[in-house]
């Protein structure tokens, strides 16, 4: 995962509290009918604005774990993990999700992990190497400047996530074919979404002394 400076850490609160005060309408669906703003304008809504209360009081916690893990010795591979313990050290019902998928007409699978935090019966996920899962070989340069404008890591509703994957993997689509590449199976819409949405999902939640596992279906 990047290095997050401290002065970004504090902007990227500011940009949520901001956003969240704004009245412009969050975007569901981009409409064929009428004429389309650019990937970076319609990125720029679906990530920072009608964020929720409890997306920003996530990410405050988010960023401050990420502001102290420097002082910590943490093996990359257990980050997330770590994650997962201090959100319920402070009250939140988190865990981390595996997913699996079955692609290439079956011949293979796929697997991702990011976190949840349940409130309210409102789904949260949290990503923290979201941004990564979008980068190209040669991208083009409106690609690579909206790829640069993403976040780090995410932090949304599922319906969020949704549709910035959507939105995403369209660009990503444009990127490739214009720089005469053949879109690969694990670049295609479908494949992107089974990370976040696959129907086999197991949830494992940890303390410091136990490990839970359940096994979960998500909705596509």
């Amino acid at each position: 995962m990047e290095s997050i400076t401290e002065e970004q850490l504090i902007q990227m609160v500011r940009d949520f509290i901001e956003s969240e005060s704004s009245s412009a309408p969050q975007i569901s669906a981009i409409s064929s009918s009428e004429p389309q703003p650019s990937y970076d304008d319609t990125l720029e809504e679906m990530i920072w604005r009608e964020t929720t209360d409890i997306e920003v009081e996530i990410l405050e916690k988010i960023l401050m774990y990420m502001r102290n893990i420097e002082s910590l010795i943490i093996e990359p591979q257990n980050l997330k993990k770590w994650v997962v313990l201090w959100l319920k050290m402070d009250g939140y019902e988190a865990s981390l999700c595996k997913t699996t998928w079955v692609f290439f007409n079956g011949g293979a699978k796929g697997h991702y992990e990011f976190l949840d935090v349940i409130t309210n019966g409102t789904r949260v996920i949290i990503d923290l190497e979201f941004r990564s899962q979008f980068e190209l070989a040669r991208p083009t340069p409106r690609y690579k400047k909206l790829i640069e404008a993403l976040p780090s890591f995410f932090i949304g509703t599922e319906e969020k996530l949704g549709n910035v994957v959507t939105l995403l993997c369209s660009a990503a689509k444009e990127s490739l074919k214009e720089s005469g590449l053949h879109i690969p199976p694990w670049r295609k819409d479908t494949y992107m979404h089974s990370k976040w949405f696959s129907e086999n999902c197991k949830k494992i939640s940890f303390s410091p002394n136990t490990t839970t596992t359940t096994t979960i279906t998500t909705m596509e």
